[in-house]
């Protein structure tokens, strides 16, 4: 089971979804996307929370808006931290972690700790959890089938892309042969345009020069 979640501090809407235990953080670990952001409480036991961006944003430049209601969902969802002040969420983009099979169920590293921010949750701010909790759906997905499914959409996108590149490509190639035609037969015309008998004086008859008497 996951459960998702909607912050709508922005427009469009944030998307977030939560595993449900330790075991269902494994399949999310295994079957995230590349747009996804990874929080959790640190040094503490809490959910895997994900903030799924939009394709082409930056996991460095979130609305602070958006990582408030991460921060406070992310505490909210630690039975430790939920009951402490001044708590540390960090988080880092799903493709920074580290998993291997000398890690205990649920448990992760960084492939970079530079890629690693914090953030300092003072205190649970009910309004904020509490709107997000309104938001909340449980569902039961194929994870691997989804990414899967966005692994095909993402190369189908990507041969469509490259199509279109060659055929520019061959348009602007085959522009640039018929503009060096032009340039070397621009001057054709020039000898083609009178008879070159009539042109050439060499074969003029003797009473020509009369004609000028």
């Amino acid at each position: 089971m996951v459960y998702y979640f909607t912050s709508n501090v922005v427009s469009p809407s944030a998307f977030v979804y939560v595993g449900k235990d330790k075991v269902e953080n494994e399949d999310l670990i295994k079957f995230g996307m590349e747009e996804d952001v990874w929080f959790h409480a640190d040094k503490l036991s809490s959910a895997h929370i994900y903030l799924r961006m939009n394709e082409g944003d930056s996991w460095e430049s979130i609305p602070q808006e958006v990582l408030t209601d991460l921060a406070q969902l992310t505490k909210a969802n630690s039975i430790e931290g939920n009951k402490k002040d001044n708590v540390t969420v960090i988080y880092t983009p799903w493709s920074n972690l580290k998993k291997d099979g000398s890690m205990a169920v649920g448990q992760v590293s960084f492939k970079d700790p530079r890629k690693v921010k914090k953030i300092l949750v003072p205190q649970r701010e009910n309004p904020i959890v509490n709107r997000l909790n309104k938001t909340k759906v449980e569902k039961f997905p194929d994870l691997a089938m989804e990414k899967e499914d966005k692994l095909k959409a993402l190369r189908k996108r990507d041969q469509a892309a490259r199509l279109d590149r060659k055929k520019e490509e061959a348009k602007i190639a085959q522009e640039r042969k018929e503009k060096k035609w032009q340039k070397d037969h621009a001057y054709d015309e020039l000898f083609t345009g009178e008879d070159p008998d009539e042109a050439n004086n060499q074969d003029r008859g003797s009473d020509m020069d009369e004609d000028f008497m």
